[in-house]
């Protein structure tokens, strides 16, 4: 470990990449601490019972975060981001340029920060994207060792309502014969811990994250064996597509391979062999959300898991 003692500074610990950071962090020893909106909220109360460092702030509230960094030797940065319906694009890439900054004004010696996979030097049309590209074009021109880390589709998304799963069917982005990369939100954690325990090898690197990797048709005989009885796969209907923009440009991202996924999973095995395959995941930490998803209705709403 390159430090003794001095604590990594956890954005949105409260939430689910933050969480698993910060769980991830502590089964490896080393100090966590984690900025919180309210020192007396339940998640936060459950964090210091885990033993993380509590320091009160916002986001909006660069003194906080100022103060949050003193004496930290790492950060992790996330932030929330406009599909989750809290904040605006400009506050996002506003957050995440900051964090970056001030890690550089207080002596940080490692930050790390999570983008997503389709975030890149083309813009794609999706805002959730491309604000993530701009932070990550910016922490690349400031003096400090960085990793940018850019998550697949979380395991967990899969399980959203409005899916169909409750109808007896599954719909999603890729076509039955396609598949995409996926990654369970645990696994962002043990990624990262490993990141934060070895910055010669992960400073200056940025690269795709993932676990596994399934298809439209893996899904149907997956989700078919979990429930006992057919769960047919289909892509969302061209007329689904052509009634929601922000579906249809999510789709044809999968289509163009940018959402698809390019991790290296066998590297990401070198890092933890312990990842989730998707069927192990499905069998041990999702059933119950699998089994929840066969009985809940609702529409898609895209996932609020960047930050709390």
């Amino acid at each position: 470990m390159p430090t003794e003692k001095q604590p990594i500074l956890v954005f949105g610990a409260t939430g689910q990449q933050g969480g698993s950071v910060a769980a991830a962090l502590s089964r490896s020893g080393w100090p966590v601490r984690a900025m919180v909106r309210e020192l007396t909220a339940q998640k936060s109360e459950a964090l210091r019972d885990a033993g993380v460092e509590l320091v009160e702030g916002s986001f909006d509230d660069a003194d906080a975060m100022r103060a949050a960094m003193n004496g930290a030797y790492g950060v992790f940065s996330v932030q929330p981001s406009s599909p989750g319906g809290v904040v605006s694009d400009e506050d996002e890439v506003r957050y995440g340029t900051t964090i970056a900054d001030l890690a550089v004004e207080t002596g940080v010696k490692h930050l790390v920060y999570t983008s997503g996979s389709a975030a890149g030097d083309q813009p794609t049309g999706v805002a959730h994207y491309d604000t993530k590209a701009q932070i990550e074009k910016h922490i690349r021109t400031l003096p400090i060792t960085s990793t940018i880390v850019r998550p697949s589709t979380f395991m967990e998304l899969l399980l959203m309502p409005g899916f169909g799963l409750d109808q007896g069917h599954y719909t999603f982005f890729m076509h039955p014969e396609r598949a995409i990369q996926v990654l369970a939100v645990e696994d962002i954690g043990k990624i990262v811990a490993a990141v934060f325990a070895d910055p010669a090898r992960f400073g200056g690197q940025t690269f795709e994250i993932a676990s596994d990797t399934v298809s439209g048709l893996e899904l149907q005989e997956l989700f078919s064996e979990m429930a006992g009885r057919p769960i047919p796969y289909a892509r969302f209907p061209d007329e689904v597509l052509a009634a929601n923009p922000f579906l249809q440009k999510l789709a044809a991202l999968v289509d163009d391979g940018r959402l698809a996924g390019h991790a290296n999973l066998d590297q990401m095995r070198q890092i933890n062999p312990e990842l989730w395959s998707f069927k192990s995941w499905l069998q041990g930490p999702g059933r119950k959300t699998f089994e929840q998803a066969l009985e809940a209705g609702g529409s898609w709403k895209f996932s609020k898991a960047d930050d709390e």
